[in-house]
């Protein structure tokens, strides 16, 4: 079986799969996939640094994630663009790993990733689990993760699929607003029984 996790940034999507992944789930990451789509040389960021300009990059070629988030979060367009040229490369580099990970035999893959409702992807996957998360505690994780403003946050929320909306598509929810060691054991659980059902 294949589960898509999904949920609004700093829900804490990313523990939730390392618990699963501590489980014996084989863990394939659109992060991951993403970074390795723009290494350097590689067409995806040639077209990139044509569309952006060259100060993306830092000086040894790699691209400065930061500089790029930066230049698209308050641009919709040019967040339509990036999309455009990063989708397609990481959906055909997700198909290849999620492949490679059921033939592995494992007994869960994951497929994580934050943008899965967005960009259509759950047809990649057999169920959708949404880690949710309090709207205060959001914003005060992503402030504290990210060094940003209260505004700065609050755009980078605003920019997403409302979690109401992700929340309403999700096969199972995971609620990651109260203790840590309470999230962790429902996801232990959950792993439980997305494992045996899958055998």
């Amino acid at each position: 079986m294949i589960l898509g996790v999904t949920g609004g940034i700093a829900s804490g999507k990313s523990s939730v799969v390392a618990v699963f992944a501590e489980l014996g789930a084989r863990v394939v990451s659109a992060d991951q996939l993403a970074r390795e789509v723009v290494a350097p040389g590689s067409a995806v960021l040639q077209q990139l640094t044509a569309r952006f300009g060259t100060e993306i990059l830092f000086d040894d070629g790699h691209l400065d994630r930061k500089r790029l988030g930066d230049l698209v979060f308050a641009d919709a367009a040019a967040r339509q663009d990036l999309n455009g040229i990063m989708h397609p490369a990481i959906a055909t580099l997700s198909r290849q790993r999620l492949r490679e990970a059921v033939a592995s035999g494992a007994p869960l893959v994951v497929y994580e990733a934050p943008l899965l409702y967005e960009v259509g992807a759950e047809d990649r996957v057999d169920a959708v689990l949404v880690v949710t998360i309090d709207e205060g505690q959001q914003l005060q994780r992503l402030i504290k993760r990210d060094g940003l403003t209260l505004e700065q946050a609050r755009t980078r929320v605003a920019a997403q699929m409302p979690q109401s909306e992700k929340t309403a598509r999700a096969d199972y929810l995971l609620d990651n607003s109260g203790p840590w060691e309470e999230t962790r054991l429902q996801a232990a659980a959950l792993f439980k029984r997305l494992a045996s059902d899958s055998h």
